[in-house]
């Protein structure tokens, strides 16, 4: 049984039963090895060079993985406040060790897409949701003038065959957007939901925005700004 049958089926079963699937999924999420200090072979190059990068208050800080690495966000959004703080590779628990580079510049924005090397990685769906809070917390008491945005995680395309790990986590996906926007009244940030943007009818990352079924072509880019835009979130 699937994580998505326990969540569908959990409050039908009687409770000897359900406590039974729930312990037999966490005994299969334990047999299912996963690091946390894994980083890729760039992060510290890479965390290096933000670190004696100047900060400014009015900075806009875009902060993930390599969907986020892969855009220039100053010349796609026409404007050098707008920083880019992607890592290639890079998990939760990578983007929490080095947050304290963002934290010190309290930029007047930042702007979240992390999760998919997490799921990749195996990591369960309540330890990314766990540092996604822990990110927000943080934020908020080192620099409490900063607006923290999350964006949902993309879909992602299998026909593409080149991450196999990264795909069929769709599951996963719906549900981490999911509990991400239930999660945001109370932790006081807010969601910007890229994901419906970028699915097409069968529940995949549309081809003409992406090149291997997970990273994004000039017009998934171009996509995700128009997003931004006709959201007000940038000016």
């Amino acid at each position: 049984m699937t994580i998505t049958d326990l969540r569908k089926y959990s409050g039908k079963l009687p409770i000897l039963t359900t406590t039974l699937l729930i312990w037999s999924s966490l005994a299969q999420a334990q047999e299912m090895k996963w690091d946390s200090t894994v980083r890729p072979d760039i992060y510290n190059t890479r965390v290096e060079l933000f670190r004696s990068l100047p900060h400014a208050r009015k900075d806009v800080v875009f902060l993930g993985n390599s969907i986020t690495f892969w855009a220039d966000w100053s010349e796609l959004l026409g404007n050098t406040r707008y920083k880019n703080r992607g890592i290639p590779g890079d998990i939760t628990f990578g983007v929490l060790e080095r947050l304290d580079e963002v934290i010190q510049g309290k930029p007047a924005k930042v702007f979240i897409l992390i999760g998919i090397n997490d799921l990749a990685r195996n990591i369960p769906d309540s330890v990314i949701l766990q540092n996604y809070r822990r990110m927000v917390r943080r934020l908020k008491a080192g620099a409490p003038g900063t607006r923290i945005y999350f964006q949902t995680l993309l879909p992602t395309n299998d026909t593409f065959q080149k991450l196999k790990n990264h795909y069929n986590k769709e599951d996963h996906i719906r549900y981490l957007n999911d509990a991400l926007k239930e999660m945001a009244p109370a932790e006081g940030f807010d969601v910007i939901d890229l994901h419906p943007h970028f699915v097409d009818e069968a529940g995949k990352l549309r081809k003409e925005y992406t090149w291997d079924g997970v990273h994004l072509t000039l017009a998934g880019y171009r996509k995700w700004a128009e997003v931004l835009r006709k959201g007000n979130y940038i000016k």
